[in-house]
């Protein structure tokens, strides 16, 4: 019986590669010349640091240039919220999302049924989500539905097997 897995992953090496791109085209830029505008990655999170609120702005849109020329989906970026810092300066917290949630399991597995050709059937997994049918073509015509649907992550069509 032919089968695929559902997943959404970031691969962190395209995201370590983009943030130290990002972070030396700030330290090189004129608009950014004494904003001591940071950006770190640590583990699953992106820390921006910058003087003004403008800056920061700036700073994000940078950074997203660089995920998007290395082909990282933005869908993954979890910005958290404007904190302020020491002296008047602001900073940001992005979380990067790994992995399908149980709610977003549930809605993968609802839209399989809802919208999938009839003998198509999923399970959620973990973090992924595994599909099964009688047919490729079926399953086919399933990654095509799955991918013009937004669920809000990225995902990745993995493990095709006859």
């Amino acid at each position: 019986m032919p089968t695929f897995d559902v997943l959404s992953e970031v691969d962190m090496q395209e995201v370590k590669n983009a943030v130290d791109q990002a972070s030396r085209e700030v330290t090189t830029r004129f608009d950014f010349k004494n904003t001591e505008s940071t950006i770190e990655l640590n583990d699953h999170e992106i820390r921006l640091h910058s003087a003004t609120d403008d800056r920061l702005r700036a700073l994000i849109v940078v950074l997203e240039e660089k995920l998007v020329k290395r082909k990282v989906s933005l869908k993954a970026l979890d910005p958290g919220k404007v904190e302020e810092a020491a002296k008047g300066a602001v900073r940001q917290t992005i979380t990067l999302k790994a992995g399908i949630s149980a709610d977003n399991a549930r809605a993968i597995n609802r839209f399989i049924k809802d919208k999938a050709p009839k003998g198509v059937g999923s399970s959620t997994q973990g973090d992924q989500v595994r599909v099964t049918a009688k047919k490729r073509d079926d399953l086919q015509a399933t990654i095509a539905a799955l991918k013009a649907e937004d669920f809000g992550i990225p995902l990745q069509f993995e493990n095709f097997r006859d």
